[in-house]
């Protein structure tokens, strides 16, 4: 049961990275990369002064996913980005961030790395099920119109 809720909680600090990290930059006109240090900086200060607030597993991954979900906010506004995309991005990086393992050991820049595959799956999952898209046209086509019923 401790590691279901520690896994939720790591999924919530991964959105809580992008999307904070976004509306700081955005709607505080701080800066992609002033919003990420400096939600990051007070996230790890907490944990470093406060370690007993949670569990040591918490308090170790807590800062690192946060760190990297900030990563993910720091998309620029030009993209088209949209809340979904952070949340979904924020999920899928927690997610992976989670299960890695040691995939990503002795490569620098993991935290950016899976940053990028999450932000790049949000955005190729919303492209893969808009109305415009490829797919969704081709389902579209096999459901029976109304002129074809008895």
């Amino acid at each position: 049961m401790d590691d279901i809720m520690n896994d939720l909680i790591l999924i919530l600090t991964g959105v809580a990275g992008s999307v904070l990290t976004f509306c700081t930059s955005t709607y505080l006109k701080q800066g992609a990369v002033r919003a990420s240090a400096l939600l990051s900086l007070i996230v790890a200060l907490f944990f470093h002064i406060f370690p007993s607030v949670c569990n040591s597993y918490l308090t170790i991954h807590i800062p690192m996913v946060f760190i990297g979900a900030s990563f993910i906010g720091m998309v620029s506004t030009k993209t088209n980005v949209n809340y979904f995309h952070l949340i979904l991005a924020g999920c899928l990086f927690s997610i992976i961030y989670t299960y890695k393992d040691d995939v990503f050991s002795g490569y620098g820049g993991a935290l950016g790395t899976i940053a990028g595959i999450a932000l790049l799956t949000s955005f190729g999952i919303s492209a893969l099920f808009s109305k415009n898209s490829y797919i969704s046209k081709r389902f579209s086509k096999l459901t029976p119109s109304d002129d074809t019923k008895p």
